[in-house]
């Protein structure tokens, strides 16, 4: 079996539009949520999100081309340039048809569905964009990210909630294990910031209507949480072949050693309270690592900061690690970046990573009181120095789809 090696990261999110920049403000402690300013948020029950500001496609791509793409697929687009430049990646022309993308995404292009549909209920069909269909296509992140870099691999995208984001590194090992490619860029993206989605989900009492202090509106594991913060944004990783990235010298970031994938089967939005998938999805993820419960050290857990999910998680993690539970570390990039949907698990992904890198846990933001049902280390208000050997990112979605993966120190 081939070892998988991250060895570039690029993110696009709403504390930072390179990983470092978000990785410097995550561990301290910034956070990029506020009042709503891309649509007129007025008549809505929540007025806060987790935008990303200040995104210019034409410094990723040419600007013709970034129109007929979806604000999905430019973020998708964007990170992995971003990637591809911090991996120092270049590919010859032979070594593009072992060359993948797999991206994923919750939504796609909805965006795009919702303003053409009033085009063509106030304008009429002639005014339809003729590109719709390209733009709004959930394939259409990992596709661009093909066209716009020259991977001639396998274009992959899945589709799977707010766990999306951890599928595309399970793909990423499976074709490097298999032999069918020497790179991926791995990743997800979402943009489906828009009033009717928004709606949807303060009706269905999952957001949090902290509207008057939208900075500590998301807060998992604390005793006053009151739902998610929907956000926007993308991470993608470089993930190459041991062989390829030791040939050039490549820096190595971590291993991505393995991963696990459930499904609880149970309700289209709850999560089982006895945590039994989500404990599978991490228990499948060690064994398929080859490691065992204490040789982990950290967790950048799902922490959605709704009540359901945070006490289902903290439940699911001491039914998987057992007595190791206690000893991990655990924190929630959500609470300073929102809750990006199907690129939520590629940026806890992106926490991961950073951390075994630089042996720096990040806080949970806003755990000021903490929740008797969550009653592990969940890294309150600051960030944490320590050795991180390893470190897990989970992701559980609707539909019952959980998913987490295992990053490790790479040792030769």
């Amino acid at each position: 079996m081939t070892r998988a090696l991250v060895t570039g990261v690029g993110a696009i999110t709403p504390i930072g539009l390179t990983a470092h920049e978000f990785w410097q403000n995550l561990t301290a402690g910034v956070s990029g949520i506020s009042c709503i300013t891309r649509f007129d948020a007025t008549d809505l029950p929540v007025k806060i999100a987790a935008e990303v500001k200040d995104f210019e496609p034409g410094r990723y791509m040419d600007t013709k081309e970034a129109r007929r793409m979806s604000r999905f697929a430019q973020f998708a687009v964007a990170a992995a340039r971003l990637a591809a430049d911090d991996a120092g990646l270049v590919l010859g022309d032979d070594e593009r048809s072992r060359a993948a993308s797999a991206i994923a995404t919750g939504a796609g292009g909805v965006l795009d569905t919702m303003e053409e549909t009033l085009v063509l209920r106030d304008r009429g069909p002639a005014r339809v964009s003729p590109f719709y269909i390209p733009m709004m296509a959930p394939n259409m992140g990992a596709c661009q990210v093909s066209m716009q870099l020259g991977l001639r691999g396998p274009a992959l995208a899945s589709v799977a909630a707010c766990a999306s984001g951890l599928f595309s590194f399970m793909e990423a090992k499976q074709l490097i294990d298999s032999g069918r490619a020497d790179v991926v860029f791995a990743g997800g993206t979402e943009a489906a910031l828009h009033p009717l989605p928004i709606a949807a989900l303060a009706n269905m009492k999952a957001l949090s209507r902290r509207n008057d202090e939208p900075t500590r509106a998301s807060r998992p594991f604390d005793a006053d949480r009151d739902g998610f913060v929907f956000g926007e944004g993308a991470a993608v990783m470089v993930v190459e072949s041991e062989a390829r990235a030791s040939a050039r010298g490549a820096r190595v970031y971590a291993e991505l050693a393995g991963g696990g994938l459930s499904c609880d089967a149970y309700h289209i939005t709850a999560p089982r309270e006895d945590g039994t998938g989500a404990a599978e999805a991490m228990t499948e993820a060690l064994k398929a690592s080859g490691m065992r419960p204490g040789e982990l050290t950290y967790i950048a857990a799902h922490g959605t900061s709704t009540p359901l999910n945070d006490a289902a998680e903290t439940v699911a993690i001491k039914l998987a690690f057992g007595e190791a539970a206690s000893g991990l570390a655990i924190s929630s990039p959500k609470s300073m970046v929102g809750h990006l949907l199907g690129a939520a698990g590629a940026v806890g992904a992106l926490a991961a990573i950073m951390a075994v890198y630089h042996d720096l846990v990040p806080p949970t933001a806003n755990l000021e009181t903490a929740d008797p049902a969550c009653d592990l280390d969940y890294v309150p208000l600051r960030s944490r120095k320590m050795i991180v050997n390893a470190a897990a990112a989970n992701g559980f979605g609707f539909g019952g789809q959980n998913g987490s993966v295992i990053f490790r120190k790479y040792r030769p």
